[in-house]
């Protein structure tokens, strides 16, 4: 495996940076706000995990700005995907989700900060500086939300699953079939029944529709 690009950096070269967002607009706003800075450039866009992963592995960007909400594979699995390949790689989780334990669990799978899309635009760009730095990066809401889940000790029943069972929970509470999740994660239909079934025991819970009433208290989609 070649050295991760962020590795090699000139000094005062710029930060090489990769959006993954489903919406072409929403990345385009995201690439003028980060382009305003004198030494971020974008270097490559993507809006599903699939092309994103071979950008990932072909461009090698210094910091990645990833939403978690994506058709098919989600965000959480590929930043699972990529901190596999590369467990050094800054990941910014950039979301809409204001959710401290969504955002623990990105930290837990390799994330460097949780920014969430209703911040301030400055927020984004020195979230990137900071992890530059080789600092962890939160929006205020997200550091004062996860500030209280440790002070209230609150738990998150979610974090019980891992990251394979969290993505199979995400995909049925879309509404997605277990062959269509198995053709979507590669995997046999019967592994991923395993799954579903691992995944309510795990839960405490007995339905699907329980499974979609927990995702909703919990904010996830």
């Amino acid at each position: 495996m070649s050295e991760p690009a962020s590795k090699s950096r000139i000094p005062d070269s710029p930060i090489r940076i990769m959006l993954i967002d489903d919406h072409a607009i929403v990345r385009s706003g995201f690439r003028r706000l980060l382009e305003q800075q004198s030494n971020y450039e974008v270097v490559a866009e993507a809006g599903d995990a699939d092309s994103a992963y071979t950008l990932f592995v072909e461009y090698q960007p210094d910091v990645v700005v990833l939403d978690l909400s994506m058709p098919g594979v989600s965000g959480l699995e590929l930043l699972r995907r990529m901190t596999m390949r590369q467990p050094n790689a800054r990941i910014l989780v950039f979301s809409m989700h204001e959710d401290a334990a969504l955002a623990e669990r990105a930290i837990q799978l390799g994330a460097c900060g949780y920014v969430t899309k209703s911040s301030a635009p400055e927020v984004l760009a020195s979230a990137v500086a900071d992890m530059m730095a080789g600092r962890l990066a939160f929006s205020p809401d997200i550091a004062q939300a996860l500030a209280t889940l440790k002070v209230t000790g609150e738990g998150d029943p979610l974090m019980v699953l891992s990251a394979r069972e969290f993505e199979i929970f995400r995909l049925l509470i879309r509404g997605q079939s277990v062959s269509a999740i198995a053709s979507l994660l590669s995997l046999s239909a019967k592994t991923v029944a395993n799954y579903h079934s691992l995944i309510k025991q795990k839960l405490g819970i007995s339905s699907d529709v329980e499974l979609v009433l927990l995702a909703h208290r919990r904010k996830i989609s």
